[in-house]
């Protein structure tokens, strides 16, 4: 299928609802049945059928398809959030006495999930540092169960080689999640590598409207169906119908924003690059990248994320860098049509130094570029910079 059929048609059946072009939003908490027969058929499928809503519904449906379709999976599900996609396909693939392996600086709520909630189920997580596979496979145990991959990573860009991670879980038997969120099913397709499963925050590119928090997980029919009657329908942590909508309107335009957005940032990285005010630059086209080759050959496209290490020794710096902009939101988040400006040092108390030594040193700024035009942007980062 072609990416534009994908994004306009597929999943579409507009004679089903009077030729709708845009599909009908199904606000309904249940559907009915004729006879006991049929209500029966969809009790034995719920995959399949459309019940409840919690379990399927039309408009979530058509979502489905496309975000399979984009990567090249059997089926997807959505969820609520991309946390909520990440702990569903975590939970529906370790028992009690496993044993994980993730990548050092995952996103921070992944973490989370698999350091402080998952010992109390009596599963432990070992995390290392992914840029070598080597470090993988000295990291597996005999009850080790699922490798958790995030690449690029969402605030120093590290990657996989997802291929590489892919084999060695393979030949013992590990499931594997990436976290694709970053790249996007434009930019990278992680189950052409021979990844599991594949994870979506899908609050950023796919929508692109800072309007939705939602996660897609995409894999295997047998795999969906195995989340589906466990964490699924147990935590109930589903997408509604209306931002299902919204999200399948997002889609309609992902091809050109992340045009665009690659194109921006492209101008962007060149000048933060240049610049005497900015210690180092993280992105995984960047000419610093140690990565760079990895990047070249793993991902088809560029994203709009990147990270600037501002050269101060000051909170304070950092502090009036972020009050001078003037086109960049100061938020948490990313992947929306606007621009965006996170600085590091926001998540600590004021009085924490910066130690430029520190694998995250606090001078951290991360990025993310949106639709406006280069030149005002480079324009307002460059006049922010004049305030250190």
């Amino acid at each position: 299928m072609d990416l534009s059929y994908i994004l306009n048609h597929l999943g579409e059946e507009r004679g089903t609802y009077h030729g709708a072009v845009a599909p009908p939003i199904v606000q309904s908490s249940i559907f009915a049945f004729p006879s006991v027969a049929e209500m029966r058929r969809g009790f034995a499928d719920e995959f399949a059928e459309h019940m409840y809503t919690r379990g399927n519904n039309p408009t979530v449906a058509i979502l489905r398809k496309k975000v399979a379709a984009l990567e090249g999976a059997e089926d997807c599900l959505a969820f609520s959030s991309g946390a909520a996609a990440m702990s569903a396909a975590v939970f529906a693939s370790v028992r009690a006495g496993d044993h994980v392996v993730c990548v050092a600086r995952p996103y921070s709520w992944t973490r989370s999930l698999l350091r402080d909630l998952l010992p109390g189920f009596g599963v432990s997580t070992g995390f290392v540092d992914g840029t070598d596979v080597a470090n993988f496979e000295d990291a597996l145990k005999p009850e080790t169960r699922l490798i958790v991959l995030e690449s690029p990573n969402s605030m120093t860009f590290e990657q996989q080689d997802l291929s590489a991670v892919a084999r060695l879980a393979r030949s013992r038997g590990i499931r594997t999640i990436c976290d694709n969120s970053f790249a996007t099913p434009l930019n990278q397709s992680p189950i052409s590598h021979g990844i599991d499963l594949v994870v979506h925050s899908a609050t950023k590119y796919l929508n692109g409207h800072s309007d939705v928090v939602a996660g897609m997980l995409c894999g295997s029919d047998a795999i969906m169906r195995e989340v589906f009657k466990g964490p699924y329908m147990t935590f109930g942590a589903i997408l509604s119908p209306h931002d299902a909508w919204l999200l399948i309107r997002g889609l309609r335009t992902l091809a050109v924003r992340m045009e665009r957005v690659a194109s921006t940032t492209a101008r962007v990285l060149a000048f933060v690059e240049a610049h005497p005010a900015i210690r180092a630059v993280f992105h995984p086209h960047a000419v610093a990248n140690p990565q760079l080759a990895l990047s070249q050959r793993q991902l088809s496209g560029s994203s709009g994320l990147l990270t600037i290490d501002l050269a101060t020794s000051e909170i304070s710096a950092v502090e009036r860098f972020c009050a001078a902009l003037k086109r960049f939101l100061m938020t948490v988040s990313w992947g929306g049509y606007e621009s965006l400006a996170f600085p590091l040092c926001a998540v600590f108390p004021p009085d924490v130094p910066i130690r430029p030594s520190a694998a995250l040193p606090l001078s951290l700024v991360r990025l993310s570029i949106g639709l406006e035009e280069p030149e005002v942007l480079i324009a307002d980062l460059d006049q922010a910079l004049a305030q250190l």
